[in-house]
């Protein structure tokens, strides 16, 4: 991955490499972190819930990382073209009394020239899963390279 962070208009390897990043980056469950990704005036529709902004990112971003425990995520690319890159992507979880699930999702982001996102739309679905149904299992943080993708997963 290069020193700089791609921006657009995207190629695969550069939008690939956009992908990971972003998936590293929510991996590190780290709000203030994150949401320096995103323009300062970023807009999101994130299920039914409609945020704004930098500030209401974090926020966001805190809450649901206090609901959904021991999260893991894995992203992987769909297609893009110039400025917009598709994803799909699942997440593991749990909640405070120990019921798991496996979040499905589609990401539509659009981005601006210096390659912070400016626009994201995400419509997700979750499964309940048993604990031992668990697909991801590394230590908490970024994944590993040679962990399996989605696709690989059977995702």
């Amino acid at each position: 991955m290069g020193s700089n962070p791609p921006v657009p208009p995207f190629t695969r390897e550069s939008a690939i490499e956009k992908v990971r990043l972003a998936e590293d980056g929510w991996n590190s469950r780290d709000p203030e972190k994150v949401a320096l990704a995103y323009t300062p005036n970023s807009s999101w529709r994130n299920r039914a819930e409609f945020i704004r902004g930098r500030e209401e990112i974090v926020a966001f971003l805190t809450r649901k990382w206090t609901r959904e425990l021991d999260y893991r995520l894995i992203k992987e690319l769909w297609a893009f073209e110039g400025n917009r890159i598709a994803v799909r992507f699942a997440y593991e979880c749990h909640d405070d009394s120990g019921n798991w699930f496996r979040s499905f999702g589609n990401e539509n982001w659009e981005f601006d020239d210096d390659g912070l996102m400016r626009r994201r739309l995400a419509c997700i679905n979750d499964l309940p899963i048993k604990e031992s149904e668990r697909t991801y299992h590394w230590p908490l943080g970024r994944r590993p390279d040679g962990h399996p993708g989605l696709s690989d997963l059977g995702f």
